[in-house]
């Protein structure tokens, strides 16, 4: 009895995003339906640029890199936010929420070094064409994807290991639907400067380094493609980079929002809100982004459709 007291007191209680019962349910289903889709949405586009023939580019490969993100990072939220929506204590551990939120920041820090990865592979097809399957091959795709994980993952340390160490003086209750650092910290009772001094050059590093070179890069790019003669050429590639652009502003603009302001002991809704923006909006609005502005996706989901009701048919 004791152990159990003592586990109770050391869970921290989510507040989440209602605390109408009529509301939590309409909030479940909602949720549930995007969760689907965002699974749906995504295998879809790994399913296809992994069997499409047409799609066994470095391009493809890293939207596949994407995808599979995408899948991750609503699959450390989500799940956890509907059985709470279930259930009467939101309560969770010390421990799953250190888990929770080291996953969740992992995985975003990984997403936005991989965005930047996106832009430069863009930049270099667009701007040294000549140059292009030299500079981007298969062997260099997996060396870049596996070193973006590796350093999504190395990255978020620093974050987590010094939120961990700050005193909430018997704070348990979380103004949020999931342990994420910018909540943790406002736990805090302790002068807290150093720590956020800390968390702040990694958001720079992490955050305003890669969306600064990828804005510096598609300069580059508008520039090199409006000295393309033909305007079907430029039409191709500002489809296939407007695709990248828009979910780039979607995510670093949400994940800015978050992480680069300074940190209050009281976080409002708008804070939450923009949390769902980058954690569960975003992973779905991906695959419409890319399939409904890229011919070369739409004719390969067609195909993989046919390819699939000619099996149902035998």
């Amino acid at each position: 009895m004791n152990l159990k007291n003592e586990t109770e007191a050391n869970d921290f209680i989510l507040l989440g995003l209602s605390d109408d019962a009529y509301t939590q349910i309409i909030l479940f289903v909602t949720f549930l339906i995007i969760y689907m889709l965002i699974l749906i949405g995504n295998c879809l586009i790994i399913t296809v640029t992994i069997t499409d023939n047409n799609l066994q580019t470095p391009m493809y490969f890293f939207l596949t890199n994407l995808a599979f993100l995408d899948i991750c990072s609503s699959t450390s939220t989500v799940p956890r936010m509907l059985k709470d929506f279930m259930s009467i204590k939101k309560a969770i551990s010390f421990g799953e929420c250190a888990a929770q939120m080291y996953i969740s920041l992992s995985l975003g820090e990984t997403e936005c070094i991989l965005l930047a990865i996106m832009g430069y592979d863009r930049y270099i097809a667009i701007c040294y064409p000549l140059h292009y399957t030299a500079i981007i091959n298969r062997t260099s795709c997996i060396r870049i994807a596996a070193g973006t994980w590796i350093c999504g993952f190395l990255l978020s340390i620093a974050h987590v290991a010094l939120t961990l160490k700050i005193d909430l003086c018997g704070h348990k209750k979380i103004n949020h639907f999931m342990c994420e650092v910018p909540e943790i910290i406002s736990l805090g009772c302790e002068n807290i400067m150093i720590i956020e001094f800390v968390i702040f050059i990694v958001g720079v590093i992490i955050l305003l380094i890669p969306v600064t070179f990828i804005v510096t890069t598609y300069i580059k790019i508008i520039i090199a493609i409006l000295k393309i003669a033909s305007s079907a050429g430029q039409q191709k590639a500002f489809s296939t980079c407007g695709s990248h652009m828009i979910v780039v502003a979607l995510f670093y603009g949400s994940a800015i929002a978050a992480y680069m302001k300074p940190h209050s002991k009281s976080l409002s809704d708008t804070d939450k809100m923009i949390a769902l923006f980058y954690f569960i909006i975003t992973p779905m609005l991906n695959p419409l982004i890319f399939t409904l502005r890229n011919k070369e996706v739409k004719t390969a989901l067609r195909k993989f459709r046919l390819k699939k009701m000619r099996c149902l048919q035998f």
